[in-house]
């Protein structure tokens, strides 16, 4: 009954990120992939588009509020072109000469430079200039987390103000892909060609990351979504003579890792691999 209670529970909050009627399962295998990369702790959610099903592990984690961490800065930037603040992807925004240790930030960057390298004085920037009011009328308009912004628009992704769970960010992530956002077409299609990072094998992947904290812990986030070119064998007669579709998958997954861990130790990409596993082992069971 306590199983079937939280399942309940992941489908009533699945609604609010258009998951209606979906068929849902859990992965406890998926276990492996988490702790071959040494995390604390950790979950992951998938919406499979063409099948109308979620996966996940880790029900609790997935539905917990935790800091959007550099996530937020899908939003950020949707806000910016939205705006006008930001007229496209290369709008440049100068440095502000205060040092950051990172010499990839500490230069004068385009919006597309600074969302590749997750520069912080860029979107900082970005945040003061759009404003607390406008700020927090985005996020009433997209229903994002807890919609709280705190003491400071240019900290709240950080420090613990602005939370959102993992099954939330997989709806945000599925209407920017859809355009169904209450935003203009033109603006989501640029924030989505700013998410694409890798193209290989048939897949493409789409994301944006995050490292921020959780507690004693520090977290990491990698949140988007990936195209999978799958050969198929078509029905007689279908309209489709390439033998090949495009499925989409829809993701959030985080990890806890010591507080003392130092990004130059590899934990991002080891984040990111996790993901694609997840999502690897999902597409090849669905085609077995």
């Amino acid at each position: 009954m306590k199983q079937l209670s939280a399942i309940s529970l992941l489908a009533i909050l699945l609604l609010n990120a258009s998951c209606r009627d979906a068929r849902i399962k859990e992965h406890k295998e998926w276990a492996g992939f988490f702790s071959a990369a040494k995390a604390l702790d950790g979950g992951i959610i998938l919406r499979d588009q063409a099948h109308d099903a979620v996966a996940y592990y880790n029900l609790n984690r997935d539905t917990q509020h935790l800091s959007p961490a550099s996530t937020f800065k899908i939003v950020l930037s949707l806000a910016g072109l939205e705006l006008g603040i930001l007229q496209d992807d290369k709008f440049v925004i100068p440095w502000d000469g205060i040092a950051t240790g990172k010499p990839e930030w500490e230069k004068d960057l385009t919006l597309r430079e600074a969302f590749e390298t997750s520069s912080e004085p860029y979107f900082k920037e970005l945040a003061r200039r759009i404003g607390r009011e406008r700020l927090q009328h985005m996020l009433d308009t997209l229903n994002y987390g807890n919609k709280k912004l705190g003491d400071s628009v240019s900290t709240c992704w950080t420090d613990g103000s602005l939370k959102i769970s993992a099954d939330e960010q997989v709806g945000l992530m599925k209407r920017l892909y859809f355009d169904e956002l209450p935003l203009s077409d033109r603006t989501q299609r640029i924030v989505r060609s700013l998410m694409l990072h890798e193209t290989e094998g048939g897949r493409k992947m789409y994301y944006k990351t995050g490292w921020g904290r959780n507690g004693n812990n520090s977290l990491l986030w990698v949140v988007g979504f990936a195209e999978y070119e799958i050969k198929v064998k078509e029905m007689k007669g279908s309209m489709n003579k390439a033998g090949e579709r495009n499925y989409v998958y829809f993701f959030a997954e985080n990890i806890d890792i010591p507080s003392d861990s130092d990004p130059s130790d590899g934990w991002r990409d080891r984040n990111i691999r996790i993901a694609k596993q997840v999502l690897d082992n999902y597409v090849n069971l669905k085609q077995n």
